[in-house]
């Protein structure tokens, strides 16, 4: 992966409901204002990060369908977003055929990361791929294709018995087809200050995995939960909400992890 000029980093997590494309969404527009230049690749047929980017489905012309089939390049996929640095790859419903597809081909596992070894991908700093909320084809060709994964993680009871699921998934896929992939970290979302057991959640995490777990928390947030209705990332729909303020926190552990690497 020598080919690289950017941060590809993958945001997964086997379970749903955690705060995932959230996350991926928020993450890159808080990169993207602190003058990043971010690219957002769809990779879940429900396609919530683009809607929540405002991409409407009529609007989505060419999409990572596209891309992943060999048909389109990223510079014929891509979108502006309504944040400025902020472009997207968006979804269809179309990807949930692609399994069928490609399945018998040599390089099925590659695709996307052929379609991110290319001049047009390389004016991104950062490239965030959000994966379906299951392990598939998607998401081995998001592991392949990255060099790192961050896995939002939800403060409640069952949380590092689903984690331990997905380390292991990151292991093999580490073993078998990318020796580079490394965790980027772990982010605790939802977190309710008044609740017990959410702390409790998140001491055990910290306990558990240490240093891989960034010292952000984003909290439960009512603004952050209505900003997609509005097709917007929470940071532009609204930016003092405490949801945000811990995004733009998040973007900036990221970006010190970034540095401490490359100076490594």
């Amino acid at each position: 992966m020598s080919g690289y000029r950017n941060r590809i980093i993958t945001v997964a997590n086997q379970k749903g409901g955690v705060g995932k494309t959230t996350t991926a969404i928020n993450l890159a527009t808080a990169l993207a204002a602190i003058g990043e230049k971010v690219l957002i690749v769809d990779l879940d047929p429900q396609g919530n990060a683009s809607t929540g980017l405002g991409i409407g489905r009529k609007n989505r012309e060419h999409s990572s369908y596209d891309l992943l089939m060999g048909t389109h390049s990223v510079k014929e996929t891509v979108q502006e977003t309504a944040v400025p640095n902020l472009h997207i790859i968006p979804s269809t419903m179309d990807l949930l055929g692609i399994e069928m597809e490609i399945s018998q081909a040599s390089d099925r596992v590659f695709r996307l990361r052929k379609a991110l070894i290319s001049t047009q991908a390389f004016e991104y700093s950062y490239i965030l791929v959000d994966c379906p909320p299951s392990f598939n084809l998607l998401t081995m060709n998001a592991m392949a294709a990255a060099h790192s994964v961050l896995v939002p993680l939800q403060c409640e009871f069952f949380a590092l018995e689903g984690l331990s699921q997905l380390l292991e998934t990151v292991s093999q896929i580490r073993s078998t087809v990318n020796p580079q992939l490394d965790i980027q970290g772990i982010v605790l979302t939802m977190f309710d200050a008044r609740n017990n057991l959410a702390q409790q959640v998140v001491n055990d995490v910290r306990t558990h995995l240490g240093e891989k777990v960034y010292h952000t928390l984003i909290p439960r947030n009512v603004r952050v939960s209505e900003a997609p209705s509005y097709g917007k990332p929470a940071i532009l729909y609204d930016l003092k909400c405490a949801g945000s303020q811990a995004y733009l926190q998040l973007a900036s552990e990221v970006i010190q992890r970034e540095r401490q690497r490359l100076a490594a």
